[in-house]
Formats: structure tokens, C-alpha cells, sequence
């Protein structure tokens, strides 16, 4: 088993001490860290970057745990050929790509709602303040499908943390470095290429993401398009560097 690396290590360190300040600290880190809706009053530039050492409170420990260990198993490779100033431009780029893909859908989805409301006569400025009241008007339902009204309401009032979105860029950068490594999902105890793991499993997302679902059903609860903007970013990157022939490179 290899050796944990030097940044990878501090990744963790920081992640863990964010975890326990959360809880320490209860709501109230939440409302600051995590990310909210670009137009909601909770948004904060910083959360853009603070959302992705936040992980989902007790008792979902789970959360924290598989995005640890995963940081750990394909970091600690990563960092071992890049050196640790590249690993970390590529870890903290693939958090800012998560970011973006899941504050883009859900604009997308927000202003759907948003402009079905408005051409039913409801004013955009009585729709916000609603809704910065954390309340919502019941004629919407009779407006928007069911689908519609969650995903609206979902979109300005949720939030994103963890850092599942720098954990899926990493996956697809060992995916390119280390294609026919075997890897295994814990429920699913078959060794699967990495070329053919990582593909499978965004396309899980994907599914998932467009669904609203899982495919072994029911709801997720899940920043899916988060996963998907750190797999792409990193999918951008892993190539840009390839082509360029970039990728042998270390930066320190």
C-alpha cells in the first residue's frame, strides 16, 4: 500500500478539522460554509471554495469517510508522480469545476420555475422574498409539475458541501494514468478496470442527476452534477495535459 503523501495528508487534515468544527459549531458553520444558490441572501464568494472541505453532519459520517479514503487511494498516487503543488491546482480546480456545473443546472432549473411563475402573473421580486423567508406560495404547486416545483424550490434552497467533486477528478485522472488498474465498488465485490470503472460510474451520476433518482430507486440526495463538473474538469485537464504532453511533468 503506498505511503500517504505530504499533500494529500494536509487535504485530510484540513477536511477532518472542518468536520469537527462543524459539529462543534452546529448550524451556524453550515449556513457560512456550505454552498448556497448564487442569488440566495446565505451566498458567500468564500463558499465556492469552503464548500468542498464541508462533509453532511452526524450521523452521516459515511459521507466524510468514503471521500476520505478515496482521497487517501488515489491522491496519494496522484501527488507521488505530479509532486504536490500539481496535485493540488488539479484537486482545487476539479472543486471549482463541481461547483460551477452544479450552480450552472441549477440556475437552469431555478429559472424554469422562476419564468413559469412570471408569465402566470407572479412577480419576481414577491417569488424572492418568499422564498428568503423559507417559505413558498401553495398555488405554485398548482403551476409547476411536481418535478418542477422540487427541483425549484431545491435549487434556491439548497446547499452543497463535501468533496466529492475534487474526489471524482481525481478518479478520472487516475483513470488516465492507470487505465487497466483494477478497482472495486464495496457493494459490488468484482475488480473492474479503471477505463471501465470510472465511465460506469459517471454514467450512474448521470443518470442520476437527470432522473432525480438512483437507479436502484428512490431519491438520492445527491450533488450529482457536482460529481460530473469535477469528473469533466479533470477530463479536460488530463487531456489538455496529455496533448501537450504535459501529463510527465512535475511541478515541484
Amino acid at each position: 500500500m503506498m505511503n500517504i503523501t505530504p499533500t494529500v495528508k494536509q487535504l485530510l487534515i484540513i477536511n477532518v478539522l472542518f468536520y469537527i468544527g462543524s459539529i462543534v459549531v452546529g448550524e451556524p458553520a453550515y449556513r457560512l460554509l456550505a454552498m448556497y444558490y448564487l442569488e440566495s441572501p446565505e451566498f458567500h464568494s468564500w463558499q465556492i471554495f469552503t464548500h468542498m472541505f464541508m462533509h453532511a453532519p452526524l450521523p452521516n459520517i459515511m459521507h466524510i469517510l468514503f471521500n476520505m479514503f478515496a482521497l487517501y487511494s488515489f491522491g496519494s498516487a496522484l501527488e507521488h508522480f505530479w509532486g504536490g503543488k500539481k496535485f493540488l491546482f488539479f484537486y482545487i480546480s476539479c472543486g471549482l469545476g463541481a461547483a460551477l456545473l452544479h450552480s450552472g443546472v441549477n440556475y437552469y432549473l431555478f429559472e424554469n420555475g422562476l419564468n413559469t411563475l412570471i408569465s402566470n402573473g407572479f412577480s419576481k421580486m414577491e417569488i424572492m422574498q418568499i422564498l428568503n423567508q423559507g417559505k413558498f406560495d401553495t398555488r405554485w404547486q398548482e403551476l409547476l409539475t411536481v418535478s418542477d416545483f422540487n427541483s425549484f424550490i431545491g435549487a434556491y434552497t439548497g446547499t452543497v458541501v463535501g468533496a466529492s467533486g475534487a474526489i471524482y477528478g481525481l478518479l478520472v485522472a487516475f483513470a488516465f494514468m492507470f487505465p487497466n488498474a483494477e478497482l472495486m465498488l464495496m457493494f459490488v465485490p468484482i475488480p473492474i478496470k479503471a477505463k471501465y470503472f470510472v465511465p460506469g460510474l459517471l454514467l450512474i451520476d448521470l443518470y442520476s442527476g437527470v432522473s432525480g433518482g438512483s437507479i436502484f430507486g428512490g431519491s438520492t440526495g445527491i450533488a450529482h452534477f457536482a460529481h460530473l463538473g469535477g469528473a469533466l474538469l479533470g477530463f479536460l485537464m488530463m487531456w489538455y495535459w496529455k496533448k501537450n504532453q504535459f501529463n510527465n511533468n512535475r511541478w515541484n
